[in-house]
């Protein structure tokens, strides 16, 4: 059953979901505003906006309703894997493959083609995301790895929380950029009008940093290589755009045509260097570029 659940505000103009992640640390902010888009939270007797600034004193009432359970179920779907072991198992996941079931995807998913792969992932990040240490975009291919057991599964989650762990993508962007490298820094959160786009805000933004290197130059487009020191949600997108230079056929961030047939953003994660959570050995996984992105590089190259 939903649960009606009450809060008193104690601070002035502090925004309302910010109040409630700050009550209830186990849900996400994305969460928590969803349910206020929904109509099921109230503050001071009213149905409010996530942004409305509380008075100290004000009461909160919001409707949490119950988690509809979503079954995963290992399935028999091919996965190019890269390194595996009884700790960890490496993988080139395909572009178009999302990585873990949510709401209204609860099949062909990473995730189910582990469960049948493996007979045991961490459990850490419970039933939805066994194994899943960090994400890659649906249309994101590249190298991911996945843990087996609890003990792998803190150790890599604090090599990336750390940055000990280095990730490097490929992608292909509109423009010719001027700089042979740079540092893009600027925070990212949530789209102020768009909730299911990414965006560098002023506030309640999380800090985020890219450094890019250009690789090759086509007049019209350029192949740069990307490294993260943070991994926010949608970051080479969000900065390279921030910089005028979307990523080729981005559905989300990019308004430029193409002639290239690719399906999503042209992104690849091409190499993950990191130690092996049970022996200390540093390793570096790479993966190869697809074919798709292969092609568009290699129309680039004969035209010019």
């Amino acid at each position: 059953m939903s649960e009606k659940i009450f809060y008193v505000a104690d601070r002035d103009e502090e925004r309302l979901d910010v109040f409630l992640v700050r009550q209830q640390p186990e849900l996400s902010r994305a969460h928590v505003q969803k349910l206020i888009a929904s109509g099921d939270v109230v503050a001071a007797g009213k149905i409010r906006k996530a942004n409305f600034k509380l008075k100290a004193g004000m009461q909160v009432a919001f409707v949490l309703p119950e988690a509809e359970p979503i079954e995963v179920k290992p399935e028999d779907i091919p996965l190019d894997i890269l390194y595996e072991d009884g700790d960890i198992i490496v993988i080139n996941k395909a572009r178009g493959m999302v990585v873990h079931p949510a709401a209204g995807v609860n099949s062909g998913t990473l995730v189910n083609a582990l469960l049948f792969h493996c007979h045991d992932l961490s459990g850490i990040n419970g039933e939805i995301r066994p194994g899943i240490v960090h994400r890659l975009d649906k249309d994101t291919s590249g190298v991911m790895v996945a843990a087996k057991n609890d003990k792998a599964h803190l150790n890599l989650a604090e090599q990336i929380s750390t940055k000990s762990a280095q990730r490097s993508y490929l992608a292909i962007v509109h423009g010719n950029i001027k700089e042979e490298a740079g540092i893009i820094r600027g925070d990212i959160g949530r789209h102020p009008t768009d909730r299911k786009r990414m965006a560098i805000v002023r506030e309640n933004g999380k800090p985020a940093v890219t450094h890019f290197k250009v690789m090759e130059r086509f007049g019209e487009y350029t192949l740069v290589e990307c490294q993260l020191e943070t991994g926010r949600t949608h970051q080479i997108r969000v900065h390279m755009t921030s910089i005028g230079h979307p990523l080729v056929n981005d559905p989300k961030y990019g308004s430029r045509k193409t002639p290239f047939g690719i399906k999503g953003q042209a992104l690849h994660s091409r190499q993950l260097t990191l130690q092996h959570p049970v022996t200390g050995e540093q390793l570096t996984f790479e993966a190869p570029l697809p074919e798709d992105m292969g092609k568009i590089l290699s129309a680039l190259r004969n035209r010019r």
